[in-house]
């Protein structure tokens, strides 16, 4: 039962993973909607440590195009891995799921850029691996807003939940009574950053 929950989009706190995909600093020139989302991918980076969520992080080439942005604290991240494969799944990394989650994990909540290339080749091996799949919308970004736009239009044919920071934060708290709330209540007060969602 608790499975068919996450496969309607439900997240349980204690079954969930966050994967940030190279967010850094190289590629901030080049995307207009860089900042918004950055500032957005902060609020959610500290709800998930608030709320004691997994993270995993990797750097794509960070030999040339550096290291993640300075902006978003990620030292609770349980790694960052440098790659040079576009999807997020090197071995390396599920090796590193496989330690966090020797059984139970069930959701990755998966986040950064460029939309229609590393996250959506990510996405599609986490759904192979028979994972539920919610990619938030706004703390993910490509070069253009056409790619984003039909990234998130495939994304959610392959079968991924398409949310937002707000959404997914919201849903792993669940409860006013949940022992995190007082911390994350700040995080939320101010809405999340327009980055042009309703433009696609």
């Amino acid at each position: 039962m608790a499975r068919q929950l996450t496969k309607l989009g439900y997240l349980d706190v204690k079954k969930t993973l966050f994967m940030l995909c190279d967010l850094q600093d190289k590629f901030r020139p080049g995307m207009k909607l860089f900042d918004p989302v950055v500032k957005n991918t902060s609020k959610l980076l500290q709800a998930g440590k608030a709320l004691d969520v997994p993270l995993i992080v990797t750097e794509h080439y960070p030999e040339k195009l550096g290291h993640i942005v300075k902006d978003l604290d990620i030292k609770h991240a349980k790694g960052v891995f440098p790659k040079t494969l576009f999807s997020m799944m090197t071995p390396e990394v599920q090796n590193k799921i496989k330690e966090l989650f020797p059984t139970n994990l069930e959701t990755v909540v998966l986040f950064g850029l460029e939309s229609h290339i590393c996250l959506e080749q990510t996405a599609m091996d986490l759904i192979n691996n028979g994972y539920t799949v919610h990619v938030v919308a706004d703390c993910s970004l490509s070069r253009t807003q056409e790619d984003r736009k039909l990234a998130l239009e495939r994304l959610q044919q392959y079968g991924c939940f398409v949310s937002t920071s707000e959404n997914v934060i919201f849903k792993l708290m669940r409860d006013k009574q949940h022992p995190a709330f007082d911390s994350v209540k700040g995080l939320v007060r101010e809405p999340s950053v327009d980055t042009e969602l309703s433009k696609l």
